[in-house]
């Protein structure tokens, strides 16, 4: 058990982070994966943490934070009953399966894949927050399988490599097929539940028996950091999101994907330099 001294900066490190990643989700309103991973990363790098295991542990424990979170949303959407059950229904193995892949994948990548491969998608999601249009539409109602199935084993993967719920990818889908934004965003919150939850498990074994951790290590999940985290970026949120009723539903859809941009240019030059 390392001494209390000894945990101290990390303890610190954690709580300024989480203040951080709870206001910035409160103003863009979005799942704290795509804020947490860079933050983590980041701090991590700070603490000294190797840089070896740096990103698989800033995946893993994000997608660990969105377990209760994503089942707390899940559950009040759910008594609103704002949410596609049947679409849930459909990819409860797809979802859960796209996102073990994706803790296999991790598993056998390197840090620097893994920032590479963040890096692309966010690029990817930040161009189409930017040029989006709400006439954009595939189609009037969500396909039907083998596609449907096809699209939640996608989701889960690239939101496991993300370290996302999966939020902005399925909401992007069903309002691509003519879903209100208000029923994705609920369904989402599930979503959310079948990635989180199979995500913690594959990152805890991915990453059993690795060196260069930091204390209170499971695999590729820190659980210090996930108990800080919590309640800090809970209390946090709701300031950020008083900021952003000051703001136009467009003005942070580009704000958060310039947020993006800046992430994935970070991570890009991290990787070049």
């Amino acid at each position: 058990m390392p001494a209390l001294i000894d945990i101290l900066p990390f303890v610190v490190a954690l709580l300024a982070a989480g203040i951080l990643a709870g206001l910035l989700a409160g103003l863009f309103g979005i799942g704290g994966g795509a804020i947490l991973v860079p933050i983590f990363f980041h701090v991590f790098g700070l603490l000294g943490v190797d840089d070896a295991v740096r990103m698989h542990l800033a995946l893993g424990t994000s997608l660990a934070i969105i377990v209760p979170t994503s089942v707390r949303s899940f559950t009040a959407h759910q008594q609103r009953g704002a949410v596609d059950v049947d679409l849930l229904k459909g990819w409860v193995i797809a979802v859960p399966l796209g996102t073990l892949i994706a803790t296999l994948i991790a598993a056998w990548a390197s840090s620097t894949e893994l920032r590479l491969i963040f890096a692309v998608i966010a690029l990817v999601l930040a161009l189409r927050m930017i040029f989006n249009r709400a006439s954009w539409k595939l189609g009037d109602d969500l396909p039907e399988n083998p596609l449907k199935f096809m699209v939640g084993t996608g989701i889960g993967i690239l939101s496991g490599l993300m370290g996302i719920g999966g939020g902005v990818l399925n909401n992007t889908f069903m309002t691509l097929y003519g879903r209100t934004i208000h029923q994705a965003v609920a369904t989402s919150s599930g979503v959310g539940v079948l990635i989180s939850i199979p995500g913690l498990v594959g990152y805890v074994w991915g990453g059993w028996g690795k060196s260069g951790l930091p204390p209170f290590s499971t695999g590729y999940i820190n659980w210090l950091a996930v108990a800080l985290l919590i309640p800090v970026t809970l209390y946090t949120a709701p300031y950020g999101a008083r900021l952003a009723h000051a703001l136009s539903r467009r003005q942070l859809e580009v704000g958060f994907a310039l947020f993006l941009v800046f992430v994935a240019l970070q991570f890009f030059a991290s990787v070049i330099f």
